[in-house]
């Protein structure tokens, strides 16, 4: 798209491994209003050694901002560094929970800069990070300044990096359906892991005094050393000093050789530069006559190589005129040739008997294809939907590593070997229990103990004992296992039929609620008796007294309430209780069974289809491929008589065109006679050159043998120089390392005294080991192997204790004192719960209507972007209590085909690319509502189909660059052909390459101009 030449701003970036650059960028001062900026708008990004740049600024326009580029090449580095200049939160990001990790490897440090468009003077945020520690460095318009100061210069831009509706990165766009997931976790603490702690503590005070007396024994040996390396010390320096008074005569000797030396040196010094400067001269004539032997080289090779090329003429002119001669002979044997046409005509008729048999089979092959990419298509879609079912199932397992991870250790090796085992055996019951609806998971987690859902089900009880000997035993795993009952219990039938109860309000037994294994609901069934549980309504509520009264059964469940009912077996007196259920943790993921068992059939039935079609087309290939052979032959035998037919011609052509080569090269003859002539001439020219040389040489040579006669005797007392080294010079090495080895020790044995007194918390100057610790230390072993073997031991055995800590036991006490005080607080709680729910319904009337109007804004929007595509799609405020304010949440519900009813967004009802086109559009319809300066969307693009891609990005661009809107990153690697761009729009192309131009060689104009002459004729 060609831009109107009056507008100035140019953005873009360009990167490689090295550095990045970019021209014609507006500096700090940019008028930002001017240029359509709001205030809070990016002016610029600059990034050092920072992810995968080296040096990178990025001018931003004000409206919508399309970062474009391949995968790997940092767009949504771009976007890290929005988030992490601007004070957001690593976590917003999920790609590191450190900030050093966002500096470019092999750095030691990295920075981002970040210029905010602000009327009263922009606002320039600097953050540098330290890998070594790390922290970050901040400044505000160039001064050193804190991170809260930064926090609240961007909040009073009304910035909000981690609100999803304004900063939206990739990994949180992966999952469009939901923007945040609560997790409750509960710790079970009872008075097993008391003891437990006791035990540990135990191990812990072993070690604690093993460590204290490990500085003692080490201090002893230490010391012990010392010892023999001072009495060695103090015998080397006395045979040292001995060495020394018999060695004085002869260094006196030495000193007087020497000063006698001095003058023969001097001469010495003055014969050898004369050695050195002859010598220096005979070299270079020695080169100089190696150039004149290479240039006679030369000459010899030139001449070589004329004889070479004269004799290839002649063998060449030999072989020509023999093919010459032998064409001509041929051309001869020729004269007598049958009409080969009618022979031609027969293999041309039955070619197009072969075309028209190979058309029809390409005609089936064509029909098989089709009907094999039908099959392949609905192949394809049942893989999908079944990988659908199993990444539901690995959700499970993910919770399950998460909360029990023993368990979930177990159950990998329970997958790996369970040819080990006779029986059927089960993995937790978490996993293999399929409640048909998830809402009614919280009955089911309510009604079978934690335990039992995280327990294994086996059939066999040698089974059980085989598997709690290798995971419990060996691997010291805690895991829990049941054994199913060996009568099936899971067919037995209830108490009383269900439609006796359906006037109370009840709609099914527990057991029909989900699904599981014939083991495993027998067990349920036997154990917790799930066939004979009822699960009721409000209404069931609403009547349960007489529920409990004329039913008399021992457990009933309500719409939102467990009642346990018991009868006194001394009063006959009936007792309730009731709770209220749990929101479920683990079961809230429904696969259908029998959906799954279909799903596999029709796997199956689809790949025989595929078979079939698979033969069907291999034998239609082999009859192409027959009747291709015969088409080969046949072509082949046409092409031959074909050849017959013209060769004459041909072979008129070849001696015409072979005699006219032969002239040309009888004219091109060399006269090697004058050219050897000349090549004596320049060998004699260059020998007379390396006579001269070659006297110069010698007269130098004559200078050097004078020299060397003069200092031929002077070697005669140099040897004496050597006296100097002694026996004296080994034992002074000698003694020096064992006075170093011995100051060693010594600050060694200060060290570790030091230390000891310290761990032992004893007074300074204190040497000897208090009395109080002496008889724990007889106890324990005297030598620093058997101490640190016991305390290996002792750790390992402390480490078996996990999950403990101060807190068991205060928590224990604690809980029983809560026991008692629970009754006494009942009361209080109650009155005080009235009060509360009184301020809440008033404080509820002043908010609950300006936001359903909130909600009705945002859902005429988003409705009206559906519409625009020809679908249907609404937003509502959503609640399945009123009362719990905390759950309180937008609910989207959209149609993308007419003939399907609106659904709730989901990451399981929609495809991935309708849910990027919902969670796109919800965005959008937040533009006006919710104002900002800018809006970053990472890669919401990827999994839309063509067409939706296209709506979206046409709403986008129409938002984006309406009036008054803010300023919009959309970041994507790639963009679909023929898209509608507005003027408003600022295409920034993410290039990376090693072969980059750095900064400042960075020049537009310089493109332009060399694209211009490319394409000058």
């Amino acid at each position: 798209m060609d831009l109107p030449q009056k507008r100035k701003r140019i953005s873009y970036e360009l990167t490689n491994s090295q550095t990045s650059s970019r021209e014609a960028a507006p500096s700090s001062s940019t008028n930002g209003q001017a240029g359509g900026f709001v205030e809070g708008s990016i002016l610029r990004i600059t990034m050092r050694n920072f992810l995968t740049y080296d040096h990178s600024e990025v001018f931003p326009g004000p409206k919508l901002n399309m970062i474009v580029g391949a995968n790997g090449t940092g767009k949504s580095s771009i976007v890290c560094a929005i988030c992490l200049g601007l004070a957001g939160k690593t976590a917003v990001l999920g790609r590191g929970d450190k900030v050093g990790l966002y500096v470019k490897r092999g750095c030691s440090k990295g920075s981002v800069e970040i210029e905010l468009y602000r009327a009263s003077g922009n606002l320039i945020i600097t953050r540098e990070i330290q890998v070594e520690n790390n922290q970050s460095t901040w400044m505000l318009n160039k001064k050193h300044t804190s991170q809260k100061a930064v926090e609240e210069a961007v909040k009073e831009l009304h910035i909000q990096v981690g609100n999803l509706c304004q900063f939206l990165p990739q990994n949180v766009c992966k999952e469009k359906a939901n923007f945040l997931e609560k997790a409750r976790q509960r710790n079970e603490r009872n008075k097993l892991d008391v003891e437990r702690y006791y035990m540990k503590k135990r191990h812990l005070d072993r070690i604690q005094m093993l460590e204290k007396k490990k500085p003692w024994v080490e201090y002893e040996t230490a010391r012990k050393e010392l010892e023999g390396v001072k009495k060695e010390r103090e015998e080397m320096k006395k045979k040292l000093k001995s060495l020394k008074e018999a060695q004085e005569p002869l260094l006196r000797k030495i000193r007087s050789v020497e000063s006698q030396l001095q003058p023969i040196e001097q001469q010495m010094k003055e014969l050898t530069a004369g050695i050195r400067d002859a010598t220096q001269k005979c070299k270079q004539k020695h080169d100089q006559l190696e150039y004149r032997n290479k240039e006679v080289d030369d000459i010899r090779q030139d001449l070589s190589l004329k004889q070479t090329e004269e004799a290839d003429r002649q063998k060449r002119i030999g072989h020509t005129q023999l093919m010459i001669k032998d064409l001509q002979k041929e051309l001869q044997n020729m004269g007598s040739m049958e009409d080969v046409t009618p022979q031609i005509e027969a293999v041309n008729a039955e070619l197009r008997k072969i075309q028209e048999e190979k058309a029809k089979l390409e005609g089936e092959m064509s029909d098989l294809r089709r009907d094999k990419d039908e099959a392949f298509g609905e192949l394809n879609r049942l893989q999908n939907r079944q990988r659908s079912l199993d990444d539901m199932m690995k959700v499970k397992e993910d919770k399950l590593r998460t909360r029990f991870r023993d368990t979930y250790t177990a159950l990998k090796w329970l997958r790996d070997n369970r040819d080990r085992f006779e029986g059927n055996v089960y993995e937790p019951m978490m996993l293999v229990i399929n409640v048909r609806d998830s809402r009614h998971a919280k009955y089911i987690e309510s009604h079978i103990p934690l335990n039992d859902l995280r327990a294994f089900v086996f059939q066999r009880q040698e089974d059980m004992e085989k598997f709690m000997t290798e995971v419990r035993d060996t691997q010291r795993l805690r895991v829990n296992t049941v054994i199913a009952p060996e009568e099936s219990c899971s067919r037995r039938p209830p108490s009383r039929p269900l439609e006796t109860l359906k006037p109370y309000g009840f709609f099914s037994y527990l057991r029909e609620l989900f699904d599981a294994p014939e083991e495993v609901m027998s067990y349920l069934c036997y154990q917790y008796k799930v066939n004979d549980v009822p699960v009721g309504t409000e209404k069931t509520k609403s009547m349960i007294e007489m529920v409990i009264r004329e039913l008399q059964m021992r457990m009933i469940y309500t719409a939102e309430e467990k009642y346990t009912v018991k009868k006194s077996n001394y009063s006959s007196n009936v007792v309730s209780s009731n709770s209220a259920l749990r929101p479920s943790q683990f079961l809230t993921m429904t696969v259908d069974a029998d959906e799954r068992r279909q799903l596999e059939e029709q796997l199956r039935a689809a790949q025989r289809q595929v078979q079939s079609i698979d033969q069907r087309m291999a034998a239609i290939r082999e009859q192409q491929a027959k009747l291709d052979r015969r088409d080969n032959e046949l072509r082949a035998n046409k092409k031959k008589l074909s050849e017959l037919k013209g060769k004459k011609r041909q072979l008129e052509q070849k001696i015409s065109t072979k005699q006219d080569s032969l002239r040309q090269m009888e004219q091109n003859e060399i006269n090697l006679q004058a050219i050897e002539e000349e090549t004596n001439a320049k060998i004699a020219a260059v020998n007379n050159k390396k006579v001269a040389i070659m006297e110069e040489y010698l007269g130098h040579m004559q200078s050097m043998l004078s020299y060397l006669l003069l200092i031929k005797y002077s070697s005669s007392t140099d040897d004496s120089r050597t006296v100097r080294t002694c026996v004296c010079v080994f034992a002074q090495v000698v003694y020096t390392k064992l006075d170093q080895v011995k100051n060693n020790l010594l600050t060694t044995c200060k060290t570790l005294m030091r230390r000891a007194s310290e761990i032992c918390n004893m007074t300074p100057g204190e040497t000897a080991v208090p009395e109080e610790l002496h008889q724990a230390f007889s106890q324990l072993p005297d030598t620093l192997d058997e101490i640190d073997a016991m305390l290996n031991e002792e750790k390992t055995r402390a480490e078996c204790f996990t999950g403990l800590s101060d807190a068991v036991v205060e928590e224990y006490n604690r809980r029983e004192r809560e026991i008692q005080n629970m009754e006494k607080e009942l009361d209080d709680k109650t009155n005080a719960l009235t009060t509360y729910r009184q301020n809440i319904a008033e404080a509820k009337e002043r908010w609950h209507l300006n936001l359903k109007q909130l909600v009705d804004q945002i859902n005429e929007r988003f409705s009206d972007f559906f519409r625009s595509m020809q679908c249907a799609g609404e937003v509502d405020l959503h609640s399945e209590n009123e009362e719990e304010y905390d759950k309180y949440g937008i609910r989207i519900r959209v149609k993308f085909r007419s003939s399907t009813q609106l659904h709730e967004l989901t990451p399981h009802h929609q495809s991935g690319g309708e849910r990027s086109v919902s969670t796109m559009l919800y965005l959008m319809s937040l533009q006006e509502l919710n104002r900002c300066p800018f809006r970053v969307v990472d890669e919401i693009n990827q999994g839309m189909d063509p067409v939706n891609e296209r709506r979206v990005f046409d709403i986008v661009v129409r938002t984006a660059c309406g009036v008054n809107t803010s300023q919009y990153f959309f970041i994507t690697p790639k963009l679909l052909h023929y898209l509608k761009y507005a003027e408003q729009m600022t295409i920034l192309c993410v290039h990376n390459g090693p072969y980059m131009l750095p900064p400042h060689k960075w020049s537009e104009k310089a493109f332009i101009r060399r694209a211009k002459r490319r394409q000058i004729p």
